[in-house]
């Protein structure tokens, strides 16, 4: 062999090595591009299923509160009318202030199971909680697609930081492989078109 194709030959490798150098390296600048999405779309999930949490434990409060002062006045309002009934010879003033507050309390009693305008009746309350707790439960869904797509995605940037140093394209070929399952697993954590039973 002579030195001009010798020289040739280790141009035409040192090309080569550049070459998978360059591409490894754009690999692990979209893994890392990617890894940060996931973060982003974990951190999200986690704040909605926090936040709905919260929010449905609080609207969940306030309707159990609103069923203790229902029950209060229920009992208030069963108290005067029997009263009222058994007391034939109340007078007509009496009678009739007891009437009042009686029709108040349905009233209010009514009014805590359902008040569309203000949306803080018993019945718009437990709505608001059943939707809230979807939220809270579509986030818990999504969370564990996430978490394991950060953990694909970091193992992938290692590997194929490591193909560099090895010179080794079946390591950098394994991890834009991880890399590509870890996409899958971001896509469907935001998503959510296929249910994994194993992530759940």
């Amino acid at each position: 062999m002579k030195a001009a194709e010798a020289s040739e030959m280790m141009d035409v490798d040192s090309q080569g090595e550049e070459g998978f150098k360059r591409s490894a390296a754009i690999i692990i600048g979209i893994l890392a591009m990617l890894l940060a999405i996931t973060g982003l779309g974990a951190a999200n999930a986690s704040k909605e299923m926090t936040n709905a949490n919260i929010e449905a434990s609080n609207t969940w409060a306030f309707y159990q509160a609103k069923t203790v002062r229902q029950t209060v006045l229920r009992v208030a309002a069963d108290e005067i009318d029997m009263v009222l009934k058994r007391d034939g010879d109340l007078p007509e003033p009496a009678r009739q202030m007891m009437q009042r507050r009686l029709d108040r309390y349905w009233q209010t009693i009514e009014r805590y199971d359902s008040e569309p305008d203000t949306g803080e009746g018993r019945k718009e309350l437990m709505a608001k909680a059943r939707t809230l707790e979807a939220q809270r439960d579509h986030a818990r869904k999504q969370d564990p697609y996430f978490d394991y797509a950060e953990a694909l995605f970091q193992i992938a940037i290692v590997l194929a930081s490591v193909s560099i140093v090895a010179s080794s394209r079946l390591l950098l070929t394994f991890a834009t492989g991880l890399g590509g399952v870890a996409a899958l697993l971001t896509i469907n954590g935001f998503f959510l078109f296929a249910d994994l039973p194993f992530l759940g």
